[in-house]
């Protein structure tokens, strides 16, 4: 990007992105977008960004879009994030499932699962469930969705190196549910992948990829305006079966649909019950 960003060329890439993907940049995050976008400029010979949201006026719906949607999409993630979700899904949701629905399938919905490893850390905590109530939740689906293509093939591998997979990992899961693969990184067993299923999704769509018992949606909605949040947020509902639990970041609440969702305390952590 060899121009600084003007005023009107930061305020316009502003409305671009919400409009794409729901994100709503703050004041002064022009380093940002600089930084995420230069080489997306460099390849395709242009100066200014400017030039870019041109470029993106005439070619739509096109490739280009979806690059720089998924260079401004932050894609943090790490193995058993929080830790409290995962041990609330270990100690009440899924003892609660097995025998509220005894031999009846299990959905589980992972929301911006981005490189995967959110669902398979779910399906982590369901096969060590499996071990101690065999015979339990035998038939346990995942579906993992993310706006990002490329962090999606990630996530579809499901091989990561070292340092991905030293982040929140332990020694013992990692000997039990990944197997060395020929590059020097790791590779996810069979049994934890086939639970997964990988689906593109922006959840600006009025689309719903299925319905299920529990939605995982944590740290993405902080980046949306309230009103998007209360739009999604009441769309999972739908997606939500009777008494399914919708779990959220530590850093997001759910104000303003009281008439939708139950606080539950689980102490540590919260999750919400649809009512």
């Amino acid at each position: 990007m060899k121009a600084e960003i003007t005023p009107q060329e930061y305020v316009a890439f502003k409305s671009f992105l919400q409009d794409a993907c729901g994100i709503l940049l703050g004041e002064n995050k022009q380093y940002l977008v600089k930084s995420r976008l230069r080489r997306i400029l460099e390849e395709n010979n242009l100066n200014t960004l400017g030039e870019l949201l041109e470029r993106l006026r005439r070619s739509g719906r096109g490739g280009l879009r979806e690059v720089v949607i998924d260079a401004m999409t932050t894609n943090e993630t790490l193995w058993f994030r929080d830790n409290h979700p995962f041990r609330i899904l270990q100690e009440k949701l899924l003892p609660e499932f097995a025998e509220r629905k005894s031999n009846q399938p299990l959905r589980i919905w992972s929301a911006a699962c981005s490189t995967g490893q959110e669902p398979y850390s779910i399906a982590m905590i369901v096969e060590e469930f499996r071990r101690t109530k065999p015979g339990k939740l035998r038939d346990v689906k995942i579906t993992a969705t993310d706006i990002s293509k490329s962090v999606l093939e990630v996530a579809r591998k499901g091989e990561y190196e070292m340092l991905a997979i030293g982040r929140g990992l332990s020694p013992e899961r990692q000997k039990q549910f990944f197997t060395p693969s020929l590059n020097g990184g790791w590779q996810i067993k069979p049994q934890i992948k086939s639970m997964v299923e990988f689906k593109e999704l922006n959840l600006l769509e009025r689309y719903m990829p299925g319905r299920f018992d529990i939605v995982m949606c944590r740290n993405v909605l902080i980046y949306f305006s309230a009103d998007l949040k209360k739009d999604i947020l009441t769309r999972m509902n739908t997606a939500l079966n009777p008494d399914g639990y919708l779990v959220l970041g530590a850093s997001e609440s759910l104000n303003g649909l009281p008439h939708l969702y139950e606080m539950v305390q689980c102490h540590p952590g919260i999750i919400y019950r649809k009512k």
